[in-house]
């Protein structure tokens, strides 16, 4: 597996992905995540994220009553100082548009979006 490239400093938009991935600790990717989260958690750089992102990773553990795991994706999205950025009429109009010139399913263009709307330095 190979490493991120981080931004010494900045803003980085995460999708569902990363927060499921190091929330429930997936052997392929939790350690490649690791450096986004430290350099989070010591200032470097800033995580923001659509809101769209707290429905996401709570389907399942909701579906499966696990309350443990729902209770550990909020205290991350919640209870920490990751941005998340409302779903706005502007961002859906950008989604739109994204959608209709691109081969992206709705929740990926309103991220694509939403990350656009914030000037972010980079995706993952």
């Amino acid at each position: 597996m190979g490493q991120l490239i981080l931004p010494s400093s900045g803003t980085i938009y995460i999708d569902t992905s990363v927060v499921i991935y190091t929330i429930e600790g997936n052997p392929d990717y939790y350690s490649l995540l690791q450096p986004l989260w430290s350099k989070f958690y010591t200032g470097e750089i800033q995580i923001v994220s659509s809101e769209l992102i707290l429905m996401e990773v709570l389907v399942v553990p909701l579906r499966n009553g696990n309350s443990s795991l729902i209770a550990d994706y909020e205290e991350l999205l919640l209870s920490s100082q990751v941005q998340l950025i409302p779903i706005s009429q502007s961002i859906l109009r950008q989604a739109a548009n994204l959608r209709a010139t691109s081969n992206l399913k709705t929740p990926d263009a309103i991220h694509a979006a939403t990350g656009l709307s914030v000037s972010c330095n980079q995706f993952q």
